[in-house]
């Protein structure tokens, strides 16, 4: 009797010390996890470059005097016709050169009027016996000088009448005005670039790589555009690669094509990461690694006497693709990698394990 009453304070210390609970038999419960079973995926090998959107349809324009501006008749971003009126250019000497020869025009026309008047009466004079015949001579060419005369006189007043158009400058084509970096009172010359006319469309993405990297381009390579996170922006093809190196930056000129409507604007910086190949990897999730003195481990799902325990393991990690990581090694495909849960368990914890996205399989 006395040795079952001895069994009593040894079974309550042990009560007290599980809460006033028993221990559940077998260990500590299996901790709900979520698994996917490691595969190889295609993951691209790319490389990242700065890149410049412009257009494939931009048309610098320039006048074709000199002078000083008058007049700014558009805005940045104005979209214009072709031949719409975009900016002045002083007139007011070339419109006084053309008046000047309005005047020899009106003087050569009365030159004009005055000989053919003396040729018809010579002409007269001369039938009836009148003048003579080197008289009648002289007047006809006399008419003829002052009809070439007033031809001259219309040729030159033309051409500084084509001139004094040239003063206003006008849109070569259909578009939409660019940035304006003069002013009124500006002093131009025909080589001033006034502002530019983008065409709708026609963007493409250029981008410099370096010459030590020239010799995997080609044409077909893709490019993707990606924003300041990381994410696709758009993707295109690579179009074209220069035969030749800058000499300035020693690197190659790409370029690829851009649809209309993406949101990009001429001149734009993006960033520009060229694909060279997409090769199948095992790839990780971010969140399924942990990080422990410089370290990296993950957890994966392993049957062992009949449980499904935990075990961790050091891997190596190589670039991060989207949200994950590309794996080098630790892990090899079809290891049930945890990826949720993994903070309630260490190496060994019993484990019930769903598929992520499926339903649970308890083991």
């Amino acid at each position: 009797m006395s040795r079952n009453l001895s069994v009593v304070p040894a079974l309550a210390v042990l009560l007290v010390a599980c809460g006033g609970q028993a221990p559940p038999p077998g260990g500590p419960p299996a901790m709900p996890v979520e698994i996917v079973a490691l595969a190889p995926r295609a993951v691209e090998q790319t490389t990242e470059f700065v890149g410049t959107v412009l257009s494939r349809r931009s048309t610098a324009v320039q006048p074709q005097v000199e002078g000083f501006l008058t007049r700014i008749l558009v805005r940045s971003g104005q979209r214009v016709e072709a031949g719409a009126p975009l900016m002045e250019v002083d007139p007011r000497r070339q419109a006084a050169t053309v008046a000047s020869l309005e005047s020899q025009r009106a003087s050569r026309e009365a030159e004009l009027q005055l000989a053919r008047q003396d040729a018809a009466r010579v002409a007269k004079l001369h039938a009836a016996g009148a003048a003579s015949l080197a008289q009648k001579e002289q007047a006809d060419t006399a008419l003829q000088t002052a009809e070439a005369r007033l031809a001259a006189a219309e040729a030159q007043l033309a051409e500084q009448r084509v001139e004094l158009g040239y003063h206003t400058v006008t849109s070569p084509v259909a578009g939409v005005v660019g940035d304006i970096p003069l002013r009124v009172g500006d002093s131009v010359t025909k080589s001033t670039v006034l502002t530019t006319l983008d065409q709708a469309g026609g963007l493409e993405v250029y981008v410099n790589v370096p010459v030590q990297q020239a010799a995997r381009l080609r044409t077909g390579l893709v490019v993707h555009l990606v924003d300041d996170a990381g994410h696709d922006l758009a993707s295109t093809r690579i179009s074209f690669v220069s035969p030749s190196v800058e000499a300035d930056t020693q690197s190659v000129l790409v370029k690829a094509p851009l649809d209309a409507g993406q949101g990009f604007r001429t001149g734009q910086f993006v960033r520009a990461r060229i694909v060279w190949s997409a090769e199948p990897s095992l790839t990780v999730p971010l969140l399924a690694v942990s990080h422990v003195g410089g370290q990296h481990f993950a957890f994966v799902a392993v049957d062992e006497d009949g449980k499904t325990l935990a075990r961790q393991r050091q891997v190596t990690l190589g670039a991060v693709v989207g949200n994950d990581y590309v794996l080098e090694s630790g892990l090899q495909a079809g290891d049930r990698l945890i990826v949720a849960g993994i903070q309630k368990i260490g190496d060994g914890s019993p484990v019930q394990v769903k598929l992520a996205g499926d339903g649970t399989r308890s083991e």
